[in-house]
């Protein structure tokens, strides 16, 4: 069974490892192909860093890295700015490593896959391609004093702490291409996933992806975000926080929505199915959760 996942966030990724930690006890043998998110891709003291890629390198690996911070106290030691980015160690060897080979001419999704390689995510059956090999990234527009200013979204979340923004604009949009084999892994899917978070807007934002979901016979379901930390986020795309509104940001690719049990149901005009379940529960269980659904929906 060919299984696809847009994913994004570190809840994203948690969603990922519950799915891998779930697909042993599958009835049959399951190939993952992961389409994370790179619109939150950005530059941090001459290095590349994907947050997206790196939280699912993360999650998946066999071989963890190093979780020690000697080298953002050190940076912050010697007044190096910014230093509102979260970071490990063993995640300044990663961009260093990746600035390195994309410097060498190695596109995104080459350095992908090596990375992929020494984590061993090919071993758990895990495919990692990054939805582009264009940057691509995404800025919040905050009103200021005299005129608006566009912040990354990195730093809007990290260090502004996610004040209310007028929109979000996502540079480099307009050059974008899918990245290898993203177009053939949804449109060759058995089943589509689109894992708990609201940045799967800015991959379906790829030329090519969102007619590659609207044409693929696989059934796509969707898992709703946590609400409460994405209420700035959807204010600034005019939604409420509420998961019928999410939803409604993919009508028209939805055959199936897992939502919380205390989120009120989507309008009987929906067209998709919606199952309520515990979304607090272990990631692997919410991940069962959602196979199940899109399994229910196969033809």
């Amino acid at each position: 069974m060919r299984i696809t996942v847009i994913s994004g966030s570190p809840a994203g990724a948690r969603f990922v490892r519950g799915l891998v930690d779930r697909l042993p006890r599958a009835s049959v043998p399951a190939e993952l192909t992961v389409i994370a998110n790179t619109g939150d891709d950005l530059s941090l003291w001459g290095l590349r860093a994907c947050p997206d890629i790196d939280g699912l390198l993360a999650e998946l690996s066999d071989d963890p890295v190093s979780a020690t911070s000697a080298v953002a106290g050190e940076l912050a030691a010697l007044d190096v700015h910014p230093q509102w980015y979260p970071v490990t160690d063993g995640e300044v060897a990663t961009h260093l490593a990746r600035t390195a080979w994309l410097g060498q001419g190695a596109t995104l999704s080459e350095v992908t896959t090596r990375l992929a390689e020494r984590r061993g995510l090919p071993g758990r059956g895990v495919r990692l391609l990054p939805m582009s090999d264009v940057p691509v990234e995404t800025h919040a527009v905050l009103d200021g004093e005299h005129e608006q200013q566009a912040v990354h979204v990195q730093q809007w979340r990290h260090e502004l702490g996610a004040p209310p923004a007028t929109r979000f604009v996502v540079a480099g949009m307009d050059r974008a291409v899918a990245a290898p084999g993203v177009l053939d892994a949804l449109r060759e899917a058995d089943l589509v996933l689109l894992a708990p978070v609201l940045s799967v807007g800015i991959v379906l934002g790829v030329p090519g992806v969102r007619d590659a979901l609207r044409g693929t016979s696989a059934p796509v379901v969707g898992v709703c975000p946590d609400l409460t930390f994405l209420a700035p986020s959807l204010a600034a795309v005019g939604a409420e926080p509420t998961s019928a509104a999410v939803a409604g940001l993919y009508r028209d690719l939805l055959d199936g929505w897992l939502t919380g049990t205390d989120d009120a149901p989507a309008s009987g005009a929906a067209r998709w199915t919606t199952r309520q379940v515990d979304l607090a529960r272990p990631a692997d269980e919410v991940a069962g959760d959602a196979l199940a659904l899109a399994e229910s929906l196969r033809p």
